[in-house]
């Protein structure tokens, strides 16, 4: 990703200028015309792809807007590269999609989009407070949150190895129904880590990694927020030197000789060919992982079950990956490119996404999670129930490197500093203290 910008008094009032001019989004559909060009995630599931560009073509035939898409991969980073080329060039796509971090990053080039998400909130309800942290700056929506590709990083174990090796029934923990569970409670770090030594002795070790790759930075900064850990308060000041980290330091040096030899150098995809080749026990990952079982190794795909993360001494956090629609400042047809994002956020839209790639993208609207799709999917059905978080799961979303203010926790994240810190202790030789020492260092780095 791009490094981070600050943002000036200047900027500030720049943008509550321009917010303050922006026309009300058009809900009637007539009269949007001219020419718009969109770029899209290269969906995981290609089907993904399909329902998204016949979405747009519906529109786009009603309103007789000229509409061409781009599905842009984000192997290679190609998706946030082609963010920065636009930003520098000040051309491209009118609309284009961005990862987690990237709205904070070319804000400056965005439009303001307060009237196209008051809308949506008006109809569908308030969003998560996350939401407001990644897609806001100086108080104004600078991209509109969107479904595609906004995932959560969860477990998704075996059925069978559980009950066998760890005496848990995971079906009976987080059943396929909006229930809380005894069982549930249960379900803490100290009993991940019991059940992560049985499966490691018994062959078939947590497939989890601590490299600097996106899962690794997402699943290791929510072990962090779950024992209390913040690296930089939202004031900006180094918080790191904790009781808490040293807790959590602790609690990874005792964690990771269970995991695989191979841990520090896990790619994107580690995880999801060790649960294909049946040689782990539990991942953290979107149903990607079991979806794919299911084409390849349909035995293995049906012993799957999806549900929340672990408990920890503050609280239970799933790591959560967010995906928004950014219009940029140099769009020659903003009115449109609103009334075609306000479409493809409606319920009816969202809806049909979510079937055809079988719940994996997470609506931004908790009010949308009544969906079907959840309750239907498997073998086994029922699987990925409890891959959206629900009321009943206790549980709160993680965004590695919250609650520092975005220009220094995009910092946190692409530098990939609570696995390098993990790292430090558990590979390196470092004692706590020395790898606390380490961490501060690095972050007086990023603030200054």
């Amino acid at each position: 990703m791009t490094g981070s910008r600050k943002f000036s008094r200047r900027h500030a009032l720049r943008l509550a200028t321009a917010a303050s001019v922006l026309p009300l989004v058009h809900m009637r559909t007539a009269g949007a015309a001219g020419k718009l060009t969109l770029g899209f995630y290269d969906h995981w599931v290609p089907r993904g792809n399909e329902v998204l560009r016949k979405q747009v073509e519906r529109w786009a035939e009603k309103n007789k807007v000229d509409v061409l898409v781009d599905f842009i991969t984000i192997q290679g980073n190609k998706l946030v590269l082609t963010a920065a080329a636009e930003d520098e060039a000040g051309a491209g796509h009118d609309v284009l999609a961005l990862p987690l971090w990237e709205t904070q990053n070319h804000a400056r080039k965005l439009e303001p989009v307060d009237d196209v998400v008051t809308h949506l909130e008006g109809k569908y309800g308030k969003l998560d407070s996350l939401f407001y942290y990644i897609g806001q700056v100086n108080g104004h929506w600078m991209a509109v949150p969107s479904s595609p590709q906004s995932v959560y990083q969860v477990p998704c174990a075996r059925i069978d190895y559980f009950k066998h090796y760890c005496g848990i029934d995971l079906q009976a923990m987080y059943p396929a129904k909006p229930v809380h569970t005894a069982l549930a409670d249960e379900w803490t770090y100290e009993t991940y880590l019991r059940c992560a030594e049985l499966c490691a002795k018994a062959g078939k070790p947590f497939g989890i990694g601590l490299s600097t790759t996106q899962d690794s930075v997402d699943i290791t900064g929510s072990f962090c927020l779950a024992y209390g850990v913040e690296f930089v308060n939202a004031k900006g000041e180094i918080t790191v030197r904790s009781d808490n980290t040293r807790r959590m330091l602790e609690y990874m040096k005792k964690l990771v000789p269970f995991y695989p030899p191979n841990t520090y150098s896990f790619d994107n995809a580690t995880d999801n060919r060790m649960l294909i080749a049946d040689q782990t026990a539990l991942i953290y990952n979107p149903p990607s992982a079991w979806a794919v079982a299911l084409r390849d190794a349909p035995q293995v795909a049906e012993k799957c079950w999806t549900f929340p993360a672990p408990a920890g001494p503050a609280g239970r956090f799933s790591p959560f990956d967010p995906t928004f629609w950014g219009l940029w400042s140099f769009s020659r047809n903003k009115t449109a490119a609103k009334e075609l994002l306000v479409y493809l956020s409606e319920r009816e839209q969202v809806h049909e996404r979510c079937n055809v790639v079988d719940g994996f993208d997470i609506p931004p609207f908790d009010s949308m999670l009544d969906f079907d799709i959840w309750e239907k999917a498997g073998p086994p059905v029922g699987t990925v129930y409890n891959y959206p978080l629900r009321p009943s799961h206790n549980a709160k979303r993680s965004i590695t490197g919250y609650p520092a203010p975005p220009q220094i926790a995009v910092q946190i994240y692409n530098q990939a500093l609570p696995c390098n810190m993990v790292a430090k202790v558990t590979q390196g030789g470092k004692s706590i203290e020395e790898a606390i020492a380490w961490a501060e260092n690095e972050l007086a780095g990023y603030i200054g």
